[in-house]
């Protein structure tokens, strides 16, 4: 059939033409079973009627769809109806890369926002072995809210390819580029072109040219017609970026200049050692930014409310109003952990905000009474204890969300900040519109910090009862997956609870793929099932959607650490420990990190560290047994053997049965010498469900133990039981 518009095929009605290529025609359609705006290409029947292509092409298709990385543009489904080929993704809509770029170039700025996570999308899809081909900046669009999603894998291909045309390579001759190469000339390879094999390093020279392009506004390789182009990618070098454009760092140039290198053994290892590079030009060029622009610290509000009973809600408020200000280019947001540690501090504002090190403090109060809700802000100068702004809200609970987007604009405008169309979209998206499944989440989230087994059964509840009220609650999805990856981990490593952790975290993500919470979780998830590479470009994209998210650099270290990456764990850990400077956590196993790496004096510096913020963390929270445990580790490694000890048994007195506790007490008792009474309890945390072999095989506080029958048959229990 021929498609027309406002013609059905299969179940899509056919609204208009969007584009067209050598391939097919693309269509904006209306999905009438799920009632969605989609794209569906239709291929050109030539095309279609090769059965050996078809074949090829649908099985390249399937390994695009399943990329899932939130800067490929999503594939849902390749169809057959009415005698037409076809296959269904998503609908992009914005402007292309193409289309912004300016005469002179992108400013550095956007240019770097903009080609990293472009750059990241390639890695990925390299990683799983699939090459693109066309990259050009037509072939990326960029939406209202900055997000960049790459386009049209229809000429991917799987790992290396043969020559492009096997007739003229045996005879030695040059194919004709006009008649024989898939692609577009100008973004091609040295080896496309020549029909030789080509790889992963194709389109890093491909990536070369759009780089170029992006930064001066023109082509590196030029000409009148498509043999003069060619001739020219084949033989000319490209001018310098530097001479185009001095103002930007001669990084960039280096880089550019590496990827249009003609020897593809030249050009960079990879697309992820390229986007490392890119973003870390981009992270220390916002860091310049963030030195100069305003600055602020939102403290958690008073609870007011007549029951004190809305601790949640208070802690849930501040943080949205923190996530909301972060996504702002032009102020620098202290993390919620640096703010939340003063929670119950009754010093002066002004003396907070100065340890902080902010121009501005954000203070409030919340009463809640029945469906009413009272809210109080206060935006101080902390240098000269002056109100910036004030506002009272007095509105129905389910407002909460409208309150929370009205302090954060006025905040924004009392720091002179002007807010893109975006940004501001973005300060007015909730993360639900049914309040009292906010209210489940909040709560859920409390019980989810305890990180134990009976926290996690409780925070596990109230995701699922906020799911319950609001299915496309994305934050919601994101706790059930952290609460069925901890259960793997430390209850019960069956494969429902991994099934259940890879299914939540990847329900979240569709549902907000710009949810940073939503890709630490999919991290986490994927990590467990041994995939630490797409994991790690979870980790990364979370750490670049919000750079203050603690969760995505302390378990991004987590899965470092299990691969072995010990210098990249302690990096991670690093930058979680400098988030959130009263978790002990972070120190304490950078500690066992550096120990393993033979760097003791380190070690004993982070123990310290550790261990004296666990000690003011117990002031306040004096029945944390994750506190009590992790520090008591500490205080043996540190020589303190009877107060570690006496901090051990006062965790096991809490929570007798947790075997994440039973294990960690096993390490405490280990090198502390403890052996008979160590084996005795690393017993019972399997009896009680941690199985995870790999830890208790390979944890070098269990060194002393290694030598014992108990040890050696419980490893081979272990064993028989995978």
């Amino acid at each position: 059939m021929s498609p027309v518009a406002g013609g059905v095929l299969a179940h899509y009605r056919l609204l208009e033409q969007i584009g067209q290529g050598g391939m097919g025609v693309v269509w904006r359609a209306l999905d009438l079973t799920l009632d969605r705006t989609v794209a569906i290409k239709v291929l050109s029947e030539d095309l279609a009627g090769d059965t050996a292509w078809l074949a090829r092409f649908e099985r390249e298709v399937r390994a695009v769809a399943a990329l899932n990385h939130p800067n490929i543009v999503t594939i849902y489904s390749v169809e057959e109806a009415a005698g037409a080929h076809f296959f269904t993704m998503e609908l992009v809509q914005g402007r292309t890369l193409a289309e912004m770029i300016p005469p002179g170039g992108l400013p550095l700025r956007d240019l770097l926002e903009l080609v990293v996570p472009l750059v990241d999308a390639v890695a990925a899809a390299h990683e799983r072995g699939v090459i693109h081909r066309d990259l050009k900046p037509a072939n990326v669009m960029v939406n209202a809210d900055r997000r960049v999603k790459v386009l049209d894998f229809g000429l991917a291909q799987l790992g290396a390819s043969g020559a492009e045309d096997e007739t003229s390579a045996r005879a030695g001759r040059m194919p004709d580029p006009a008649q024989h190469l898939s692609g577009t000339v100008p973004y091609m390879s040295p080896e496309h072109l020549l029909g030789r094999p080509t790889d992963h390093r194709s389109d890093l020279f491909s990536l070369g040219v759009l780089l170029f392009e992006a930064a001066a506004g023109h082509r590196p390789f030029s000409g009148d017609n498509v043999y003069t182009v060619t001739a020219s990618i084949l033989m000319d070098q490209p001018p310098p970026l530097a001479g185009l454009r001095p103002d930007l760092p001669g990084t960039l140039g280096r880089i550019v200049q590496q990827c249009l290198e003609k020897e593809p053994d030249s050009r960079p290892a990879s697309a992820r050692a390229l986007v490392r590079e890119l973003r870390e030009m981009r992270d220390e060029l916002r860091s310049a930014l963030r030195a100069t622009a305003p600055s602020i610290a939102v403290l958690p509000f008073r609870d007011i409310s007549r029951e004190r009973d809305q601790d949640h809600l208070c802690e849930g408020i501040a943080e949205e109003i923190i996530n909301a200000l972060a996504q702002l280019d032009g102020v620098r947001v202290s993390s919620r952990t640096s703010s939340f540690r003063f929670k119950s501090s009754t010093r002066d504002a002004r003396e907070i905000g100065l340890e902080l090190g902010v121009d501005t403090l954000l203070e409030g109060g919340v009463r809640k009474e029945g469906d009413k809700l009272r809210v109080t802000a206060e935006l101080m100068d902390v240098r000269d204890g002056c109100c910036r702004w004030s506002g009272k809200y007095d509105r129905e609970l389910r407002d909460v969300f409208a309150i929370e987007e009205e302090i954060a604009t006025r905040i924004a405008e009392a720091l002179q900040v002007a807010l893109s169309p975006g940004e501001r979209r973005a300060l007015g998206r909730p993360a639900t519109a049914d309040v009292e499944a906010y209210d489940l989440y909040l709560r859920g989230r409390k019980f989810l910090h305890q990180y134990s087994r009976k926290g996690m059964l409780f925070a596990l509840e109230m995701f699922s009862r906020a799911i319950e009220r609001d299915p496309a609650f994305a934050l919601a999805h994101a706790g059930i997956a952290d609460c069925h990856a901890y259960f793997w981990l430390h209850v019960n490593r069956s494969e429902a609870n991994r099934q259940a952790a890879d299914e939540a975290s990847r329900r979240a993500l569709e549902l907000d793929p710009d949810l940073a919470q939503a890709h630490v979780s999919r991290g986490v998830a994927l990590s467990l099932g041994g995939q630490h590479d797409q994991a790690e470009t979870e980790f990364e994209t979370a750490i670049r959607l919000n750079p203050l998210l603690f969760e995505a650099f302390y378990f991004y270290a987590r899965d470092a650490f299990v691969q072995g990456k010990l210098e990249q764990a302690i990096r991670l850990y690093e930058k979680a420990s400098a988030l959130r400077p009263e978790d002990c956590q972070s120190p304490l196993l950078m500690a066992q990190v550096y120990e393993d790496l033979g760097r003791k004096g380190e070690a004993q510096a982070a123990r310290r560290r550790g261990v004296a913020v666990a000690e003011e963390h117990l002031k306040i929270h004096p029945d944390d047994v994750r506190a009590l445990y992790m520090a008591a580790n500490g205080l043996v490694a540190l020589g303190e053997r009877e107060r570690g000890l006496q901090w051990a048994e006062r965790a096991l007195s809490l929570e007798p049965d947790d075997s994440l506790l039973l294990y960690n007490i096993a390490c405490i008792r280990a090198l502390a010498g403890q052996v008979d009474e160590a084996l005795d309890c690393l017993e019972r945390s399997v009896r009680a469900g941690l199985v995870h072999r790999e830890w208790i095989e390979n944890d070098s506080n269990l060194e002393p133990l290694r030598g014992q029958p108990r040890y050696r048959t419980l490893l081979d229990w272990l064993g028989w039981t995978e």
